[in-house]
């Protein structure tokens, strides 16, 4: 197989009808490693709502239990990828997301901003430091994939095209953009937890290099220093020649999923996937926040 065969590939698929193929060849052969800083970064990109860092910082999950929170996020959506939406594997990680998120008072529209950071940050990465730039059926898939993901998580009204996942994000963190001192908590710990993969003597490094991908709206929301013009250029110039790189290197053979990914460090023995997550209960365990009470006397939200 040579280099852009993949791609070929990809492009004689339907977008619509083949879009967890397609997300799955893309995600796992084409750019596994870009994927998963795209989507730490996507994840990341949500703090700066007030609304979601607050509520992430009451739960302590991001400050306190960093790791294990990193794992499960990444382990739960890479099901669904790997086993696909019927399978009993991905219906499982479905409703674990879906049982985590009823445990808190979280509007529909900051959890249709989270979806849209799954499709819009992953194409800019690629289009930014991927060995190629995201096709237009990928970005169909794409959207089409995140467009399901959507529904299973009773997310009303998701975007349909990749345009509209794009105007969505950018017009919701226009509006929505700001400072708070418990996401602020947040950020410091996932920079932490991110330069806790290294060697203790890189840690200055990897969490200057972090701050240097971040934007100047990210910037301004979390109210930290802007990286000088040589850590930008130094970082942002490692990323492309390592495209370079890659682009010349012969195509994946196998497919790489999260779980073999260095980062999952919470599970040597294996894990089962009804297990991951967190099991709080609304009011009570693990849940900070008040709710909203229905009729019945269940939690919303």
């Amino acid at each position: 197989m040579k280099r852009y065969d993949r791609l070929k590939e990809i492009q004689g698929l339907d977008p619509e009808r083949d879009f967890l193929r397609i997300y799955r060849l893309s995600v796992t052969l084409e750019f596994p490693w870009d994927v998963t800083r795209a989507l730490e970064l996507a994840l990341y990109r949500t703090y700066a709502v007030p609304a979601i860092g607050r509520l992430l910082a009451r739960t302590a999950e991001l400050t306190d239990r960093s790791q294990k929170r990193y794992d499960d996020t990444a382990l739960l959506l890479d099901t669904v990828v790997e086993h696909g939406f019927d399978s009993e594997s991905g219906r499982t990680a479905i409703r674990r997301i879906n049982a985590m998120h009823r445990a808190y008072d979280i509007g529909d529209d900051d959890m249709r901003y989270v979806l849209c950071t799954f499709v819009v940050v992953p194409k800019r990465w690629l289009d930014a430091y991927g060995w190629r730039r995201l096709s237009a059926h990928e970005r169909q898939a794409y959207a089409a994939y995140y467009r399901t993901l959507g529904a299973h998580l009773g997310i009303p009204d998701p975007p349909r095209t990749y345009e509209e996942f794009e105007e969505t994000l950018d017009a919701y963190e226009r509006d929505h953009f700001g400072w708070d001192e418990g996401a602020r908590q947040v950020s410091d710990a996932t920079l932490d937890l991110m330069a806790s993969w290294y060697p203790a003597p890189l840690a200055p490094l990897v969490r200057g290099a972090s701050l240097a991908l971040l934007d100047e709206a990210l910037l301004e929301a979390f109210r930290y220093r802007r990286p000088g013009v040589l850590a930008r250029g130094l970082t942002r110039g490692a990323l492309r020649l390592r495209a370079r790189a890659v682009r010349l290197l012969p195509p994946r053979s196998a497919p790489h999923y999260a779980r073999q990914n260095p980062e999952i460090k919470g599970y040597p023995d294996g894990y089962e996937v009804a297990a991951l997550g967190t099991f709080p209960t609304p009011g009570v365990r693990g849940c900070p926040v008040p709710h909203r009470r229905t009729s019945e006397g269940g939690a919303t939200g």
